[in-house]
């Protein structure tokens, strides 16, 4: 194992690690996931994103099957709250099957019977977080991000895949609100109190699962655009590799700053920026999630 950097982003006394790979395949999954040394245990979920149809950037079912089987894991998503063709139940169980995953594994739809609340602890913005009733259900969560652009939170990683991705449809208009409504898309939310919001919502999963959550990324087909958007910008940008930590906010933050090193990151940047992405990433670390320094190692 490589120490490959030691940075410091804020005065946080603390720091964390974080696990790279340049190999983007099965096995180099499956090693990076048991270098973490936290074994997944019980009814295991593999948060992912299904993937809104017409895209095509989402993590593929023959990478992340091997790691799925060998935890006997249960793919799960929430419906999305702007329409789309995985609003409902049964329209996503349908996208879930075109795009391979119940090949792979079983799915869960985890609102499909609604919702349930979970507390925010510390909140400027949420009181509680919508997730989906089915949630409860698991004793451990696998965060399976693909790491990338996005439209509205300037990227997306493991803290968005685990607050709007764990949110019920209905607990993904709360985040997209500041906490006002539970329905529609607050496309009058001032951007800061949204992104904040997702930190809030992301605060409240991993409070929840009290640790039992191991937080990958895979920083490939890198789009200034999401896997939710059905016609996704082509990446201007090469793949990168697989990160782990068992920090998200660490996570987040050193795949942030190598598309900062790269010299071809200039589009993603620039969609980050322009969104003021890392703005996540800062109230998560400040409500003591985690932290945004780490050692980065490669294995």
């Amino acid at each position: 194992m490589e120490l490959l950097t030691t940075k410091k982003n804020t005065n946080n006394k603390n720091t964390a690690v974080v696990y790279m790979t340049e190999n983007i395949t099965p096995e180099a999954l499956m090693d990076i996931y048991e270098v973490l040394g936290k074994k997944a245990h019980g009814k295991v979920a593999v948060k992912i994103s299904s993937g809104e149809p017409g895209g095509h950037n989402f993590l593929s079912p023959n990478l992340i099957a091997p790691l799925v089987e060998s935890v006997a894991g249960t793919i799960v998503e929430c419906n999305t709250a702007y329409g789309g063709g995985r609003a409902n139940t049964d329209s996503h169980l349908k996208v879930l099957k075109e795009h391979g995953f119940t090949a792979i594994a079983p799915v869960d739809v985890m609102d499909a019977d609604g919702s349930i609340s979970i507390p925010v602890s510390k909140g400027k913005h949420l009181k509680e977080d919508m997730v989906g009733s089915h949630f409860d259900n698991y004793d451990f969560i696998i965060n399976l991000a693909h790491f990338k652009g996005h439209a509205m939170g300037g990227f997306g990683g493991v803290l968005k895949n685990m607050s709007i991705g764990i949110a019920s449809s209905r607990g993904k208009s709360l985040i997209h609100t500041a906490g006002k409504e539970t329905t529609g898309f607050g496309l009058n939310t001032p951007q800061d109190d949204f992104l904040e919001s997702m930190a809030e919502a992301a605060k409240a999963v991993a409070d929840y699962k009290d640790g039992n959550i191991v937080y990958i990324n895979v920083m490939n087909k890198l789009s200034v655009d999401c896997d939710c958007d059905s016609h996704p910008a082509d990446p201007q940008m090469k793949d990168i590799g697989i990160l782990a930590s068992l920090d998200p906010v660490a996570l987040d933050q050193a795949c942030v700053d190598l598309v900062y090193a790269a010299p071809d990151g200039k589009a993603l940047i620039e969609r980050m920026e322009s969104r003021h992405g890392i703005h996540t990433v800062e109230h998560a670390e400040e409500m003591g999630m985690g932290t945004r320094n780490y050692d980065l190692y490669r294995i």
